[in-house]
């Protein structure tokens, strides 16, 4: 369980708490409008109204005794950067900043930010991937560099064992979920033999898994 402040409850603040608190995680939520915080008011820790780029109001809330601290303002990049500049300067361990552009993402890793998400961005990306392959069923990116895809078997697969492809050496990458059978298995074994209506789980470099998907 961590401490969590989460400053901005806009729909991305109040999706990333609902998910937080799920987690068991100890939520505190911040933004200068009581509508935004009311419908959470018995869900978190802690819920607070007030203008969060004043310091006053910051040095109130004790802000080194956060894990994390989420800026989630996606509507005025100027408070954005002031708040994530504030926090930091104020002892937070961890700052988390929304961006919505490239530009705004360089300012406030300059600034406080020790990441960056980019909500519309990465949703944008993640259906793109899913929609625009055939047997692509959901898609997530780890890093810059590693994506694990989650796909049906291509044809020439089916009806041979994962070792008979030669899965790894062959596309290097790694099957490292298999949905079979109403069932799931980490890590199947090289003798299973796949099937036509075998949902995998393959993980690798964004390079390699893009051209297997090409490839459905």
């Amino acid at each position: 369980m961590k401490s969590i402040l989460i400053i901005g409850m806009g729909k991305f603040g109040h999706h990333l708490c609902t998910e937080l608190i799920k987690g068991n995680n100890e939520v505190m939520v911040m933004d200068i409008n009581e509508e935004k915080v009311r419908d959470l008011i018995y869900d978190v820790s802690k819920a607070q109204v007030g203008d969060c780029s004043d310091p006053k109001i910051l040095k109130g809330i004790n802000v080194p005794q956060f894990d994390i601290v989420f800026v989630c303002i996606g509507t005025n990049f100027q408070s954005s950067l002031e708040i994530t500049c504030l926090v930091k300067e104020m002892g937070a361990k961890y700052v988390v900043s929304k961006a919505n552009r490239d530009v705004h993402a360089k300012f406030l890793l300059r600034n406080g930010a020790d990441d960056v998400i980019y909500p519309d961005r990465d949703t944008a990306e993640r259906a793109s991937k899913k929609y625009s392959a055939n047997h692509v069923l959901d898609y997530v990116a780890l890093d810059d560099n590693y994506s694990i895809y989650e796909i049906n078997p291509p044809q020439e697969w089916v009806g041979k064992t994962i070792c008979e492809n030669n899965v790894r050496q062959n596309y290097n990458i790694n099957i490292i979920t298999l949905k079979a059978d109403g069932g799931s298995r980490i890590l199947p074994p090289p003798d299973h033999c796949i099937k036509e209506d075998d949902v995998l789980m393959v993980m690798g470099e964004n390079a390699d898994v893009e051209k297997l998907v090409q490839q459905l």
